[in-house]
């Protein structure tokens, strides 16, 4: 049950960063949480001539994560959350 409070506010953090970004299901916070990122870094959200390389997007992705205001531990959850989701690209 803790995890899952977790990854909710883990989501919850990760939308405050990024704005209009629309959650795809209701699988649950680490669901949810995964789908958004792996569609931030092919950048599904962009037009696809104006898409950027993986690499590049999550370069800008975690220089993102580390400017905003979230505190240190849940930037690290979400740089980890971002790691994991390259890996499995």
């Amino acid at each position: 049950m803790k995890e899952n409070v977790r990854q909710e506010e883990l989501l919850m953090a990760y939308l405050s960063i990024w704005n209009n970004r629309k959650m795809t299901n209701d699988g649950g916070g680490r669901e949810v949480l995964a789908e958004l990122i792996r569609r931030e870094l092919l950048d599904e959200n962009a037009h696809p001539r104006a898409r950027k390389p993986v690499l590049e997007k999550f370069y800008l992705c975690i220089k993102r994560v580390m400017e905003s205001s979230l505190s240190e531990e849940m930037k690290n959850a979400i740089v980890m959350a971002y790691i994991t989701e390259l890996e499995r690209l």
